[in-house]
């Protein structure tokens, strides 16, 4: 795919991710030098969320808990969940089910989220949440 200005081919490759998902939204952050992940491409996501989630602390919200326990965090529907890992932010999305996984790198260590959401509620099962970590990994190559 060659390196275009701007951001349309992340866009594009967000997009056929997506699509490839049945989602609505996403997003991908990476760890930046200050230890937070800050938004590298974002589709489908309101620009008052956008300005909520373009630095994210690890730890806070579904993407900075899937940083801090290297692990996917998710949920069924953001609009009524209340297990206290979704932010006030995240309901403004109008979105059901959504997941974020961690992008690993060889040695292990968190070097990105990327956060898939749908309008509908939905159930990320553990095969899809291994597929978005692959896919995720992939999309932060075309981004980098």
């Amino acid at each position: 795919m060659p390196h275009s200005h701007g951001n349309s081919s992340i866009n594009d490759a967000m997009g056929a991710l997506l699509a490839a998902f049945n989602c609505e939204s996403g997003t991908l952050h990476v760890i930046a030098s200050d230890g937070a992940l800050h938004l590298r491409a974002a589709s489908g996501i309101p620009a008052s969320v956008l300005d909520i989630v373009r630095v994210v602390p690890v730890g806070k919200g579904m993407a900075g808990l899937a940083a801090q326990r290297k692990q996917a965090v998710s949920t069924c529907n953001l609009q009524t969940d209340c297990i206290g890992d979704i932010r006030l932010g995240a309901k403004a999305t109008g979105l059901g089910g959504s997941v974020c996984v961690p992008l690993l790198s060889d040695t292990g260590e968190v070097v990105g989220i990327l956060g898939v959401g749908c309008r509908a509620e939905r159930v990320f099962t553990k095969d899809e949440e291994a597929r978005l970590m692959v896919a995720g990994a992939a999309l932060l190559q075309v981004s980098s």
